[in-house]
């Protein structure tokens, strides 16, 4: 095994329809910029509410990823 180092950030995702699609945004999303993702761990489910009714549904994601030598 090689000596690696991963940086962890957390992030927010959000969803009308749900959790899962909630964390999946985030991932997704982030993976458009960010190289050697590793895990993605849900910390936090929470849900916007407006008048009464659920408008979003959010979850708070820690995701690592590799730092690149060089």
């Amino acid at each position: 095994m090689d000596n690696s180092v991963y940086k962890i950030i957390e992030l927010v995702g959000t969803s009308p329809t749900s959790w899962e699609e909630a964390a999946k945004n985030a991932v997704e999303t982030a993976s458009l910029s960010l190289k050697e993702l590793r895990v993605a761990e849900i910390t936090k489910l929470d849900m916007k509410v407006e008048k009464g009714k659920v408008v979003a549904y959010r979850a708070r994601v820690s995701l690592s990823f590799k730092y690149e030598r060089g």
